[in-house]
């Protein structure tokens, strides 16, 4: 199987390939108050929490939080960016048990890990579900956002060979 060289994922990973415990981790990303801003805006989300750093200067965290929905979305975008299932997921079929642990600042750098919990057939040929645990950390080992991850990847092979 081919793998991502900056990351040492594979790419393109089909049912068949996934490993139930097996751990993959991407690279890191930086974010920036414009990345914060930006989400803010196209969401129409522009809280102050997330958009005036002088009204942030009077709460708890002194300073603009990214919205919780911008770590799980990065989560999935910095997944996407190893192309693990680059042409063989067919849809992404939702998240549980999401928690928004620890606020996402401004000026730092994140990565995901992730991890394969559950795989089964599903109920049509050429098809299977996965689940992944995942999470947010920072480059100091803290967990941001965690949840688990559902998806419905192709198979190699049919069942009706």
């Amino acid at each position: 199987m081919k793998t991502n060289p900056s990351s040492r994922i594979p790419v393109n990973m089909y049912f068949e390939d996934v490993k139930v415990g097996q751990e993959l981790s991407t690279e890191s990303h930086f974010i920036s108050e414009s990345d914060i801003f930006t989400f803010a805006k196209v969401t129409r989300d522009q809280h102050p929490l997330h958009t005036d750093p002088e009204y942030c200067k009077q709460t708890e965290f002194g300073k603009p939080i990214a919205h919780g929905l911008f770590g799980l979305s990065l989560m999935e975008g910095l997944k996407a960016e190893t192309q693990i299932y680059e042409q063989t997921s067919i849809a992404s079929l939702g998240w549980d048990k999401v928690r928004f642990l620890k606020p996402l600042f401004a000026d730092q750098r994140v990565y995901v890990v992730f991890k394969f919990t559950d795989k089964r057939l599903s109920r049509k040929p050429h098809r299977g579900v996965v689940t992944e645990e995942v999470k947010l950390m920072t480059n100091d080992g803290e967990i941001l956002v965690e949840g688990l991850h559902i998806t419905l990847l192709k198979c190699r092979f049919s069942r009706d060979n």
